[in-house]
């Protein structure tokens, strides 16, 4: 069933997933494993700093925006799965777009673009925001970090990098001709890793001894010396589990891959296995979950609209949202326990026990963690409330599912035990 979410995320942007051995990607593998595939059109997909070093380890890659990404490694995805969630596991995300918004007016312009509230950040610390259309839909989720007043730190999802840069530089003219000070820059000499699990901490700790990591909370930001190569670090990530997320020039990714994957505890991770991890988490996926017809508010984010915003929303996007925050929306995000049978897929009908169809899937699959089907979706807001029984129908078959809050497995992040961070 692990296959078939590989499949679904593949048939959104790539190819089908093939299965793989029982087999555990390490540099103490004797030899190269035999997974390693190419296809016709690999040559016009953009490579990461690590493409060829995936090959050697096996990885079945696939075009994923506009990258040729790994999507899975020898070992199963459920067993990748589970790996993370007790070890840790190396993700290649290089094709994030990695930015940075800089100058006297940086704050200014990027609380134009999204929704958080950035000027009362602390510096060296982040949160997830989102990036609004004219609509109030999503163009994007993203996570914000302030390094300093004049220094933002933005992460884009690289499905999105076009229409990003696009709407970025659109407002970024507009703000220039007016005489400010900020300037928008892409980050294409860098890669990204994250690095994910509950053992991912001391593994970092035995290489970096210029940042005391007991201290780096959950969305803060710090720049360290890992294993010889300057990084930017950032203590956050996409899976539910503690980690982080390594910003580094591509000259420096391989040499510290490898020297993280020294470690017996670590492995390799494709982006099967980050699927699964995220739905578990109860993290949306851009184009999946969230979509430039979906606002903050059905999409349970109000979170991320910052309190001191609420009043003005003074961001692209922000009179329609100050109407919904008032009014309220017609349909939520909600989570699905999904019976047995056939996971649900995107696409998939919601209906209410009268058989009335009432919403829609937008990511589901098997849990590798809880052993069940899993999903989340969209329902009429009188409906979204945890526990109400509903039904999915998956190719014209049909399967009982509750409402449940999210996430669906228990989230490990590194807090501290006081209130106020980060």
């Amino acid at each position: 069933m692990l296959r078939l979410t590989a499949r679904r995320l593949l048939t959104q942007r790539a190819a089908p997933l093939l299965g793989a051995a029982n087999f555990r990607p390490s540099l103490s593998a004797a030899g190269a494993p035999p997974l390693a595939r190419r296809y016709a059109d690999d040559a016009a997909l953009q490579k990461t700093a690590l493409y060829d070093f995936h090959l050697e380890m096996g990885a079945k890659m696939v075009p994923f925006a506009g990258h040729s990404m790994p999507i899975q490694y020898a070992d199963s995805i459920m067993e990748a799965t589970k790996h993370v969630r007790t070890a840790a596991s190396i993700f290649d995300v290089s094709h994030m777009l990695g930015s940075s918004i800089r100058g006297k007016d940086a704050i200014a312009f990027t609380e134009s673009l999204v929704v958080g509230d950035i000027a009362s950040l602390k510096q060296g610390t982040g949160t997830l925001s989102l990036v609004t259309n004219d609509e109030g839909g999503i163009i994007d989720d993203t996570v914000v970090t302030k390094v300093t007043d004049e220094d933002i730190y933005i992460v884009l999802n690289g499905g999105c990098s076009e229409k990003d840069q696009a709407h970025i530089n659109k407002h970024l003219a507009q703000w220039k001709a007016a005489g400010k000070d900020v300037d928008f820059i892409v980050h294409h000499d860098r890669s990204l890793l994250a690095f994910q699990g509950p053992k991912a901490v001391d593994v970092l700790a035995s290489l970096t001894t210029d940042v005391d990591l007991s201290k780096l909370y959950f969305g803060m930001f710090t720049e360290a010396t890992i294993d010889g190569a300057k990084c930017w670090l950032t203590r956050t990530g996409y899976t539910g589990e503690d980690g982080f997320e390594i910003s580094l020039l591509k000259s420096d990714t391989l040499a510290l891959t490898k020297a993280l994957l020294a470690n017996p505890a670590v492995r390799l991770c494709g982006l099967g296995a980050r699927d699964s991890l995220r739905l578990e988490a109860g993290l949306c996926l851009y184009g999946n979950d969230l979509d430039e017809t979906v606002s903050p508010i059905s999409a349970g984010l109000t979170w991320t609209i910052g309190k001191a915003r609420r009043e003005k929303c003074d961001f692209v996007g922000g009179d329609v949202i100050k109407q919904q925050l008032a009014d309220g929306v017609l349909t939520r995000r909600v989570g699905l326990h999904v019976g047995k049978g056939a996971p649900a897929r995107g696409g998939s009908k919601i209906l209410d026990a009268d058989g009335t169809e009432v919403g829609h899937v937008t990511s589901g699959g098997f849990s590798p963690v809880l052993g069940t089907n899993i999903a989340m979706g969209y329902v009429q807001k009188a409906l979204a409330k945890a526990g109400t029984e509903l039904q999915v129908e998956t190719r014209g078959k049909r399967s009982s599912a509750t409402t449940t809050k999210m996430p669906f497995v228990t989230c490990h992040y590194h807090r501290p035990a006081v209130k106020g961070f980060p």
